[in-house]
């Protein structure tokens, strides 16, 4: 009988396999939050590309560039297959930037970012 429990340390037996277990576990959990954390910075570096697409394009709105210059101007500072609409309310210039997110495809989620500036020639015209 002392042979057979000579090879044996006590308590090592019973945990053999559960190291296993908690990987297989863990890991996939550990994928999905890396994904998820890589994915969000995906959005904001979007978000901050269309604030700074509708900034650009407002200024060269209140310049009065022409419509097409605007539009050139801004789609070069915006993320790619963005929408852009430049539009004029009195003395305000409008442009909004709408875009998806990369790697978001099939997913129906857009940022949208708004700028409005003063058109040049009303600055100064109320004093």
């Amino acid at each position: 009988m002392r042979g057979c429990e000579r090879g044996r340390r006590p308590g090592l037996g019973s945990d053999r396999g559960f190291v296993t277990a908690e990987s297989a576990v863990v890991l996939p959990v550990l994928v999905m939050f890396s994904m998820a954390l890589v994915w969000g910075l995906l959005v904001m570096a979007a978000q901050i590309q269309c604030v700074d697409a509708a900034r650009t394009g407002a200024r060269a709105a209140a310049r009065q560039d022409p419509p097409d210059a605007v539009i050139e101007v801004t789609r070069d500072a915006a993320p790619p297959d963005s929408t852009i609409t430049v539009g004029r309310e009195g003395n305000e210039v409008r442009v909004v930037v709408v875009a998806k997110p990369p790697l978001l495809g099939a997913l129906p989620f857009e940022v949208q970012e708004e700028a409005v500036a003063s058109a040049e020639e009303m600055v100064g015209a109320g004093t």
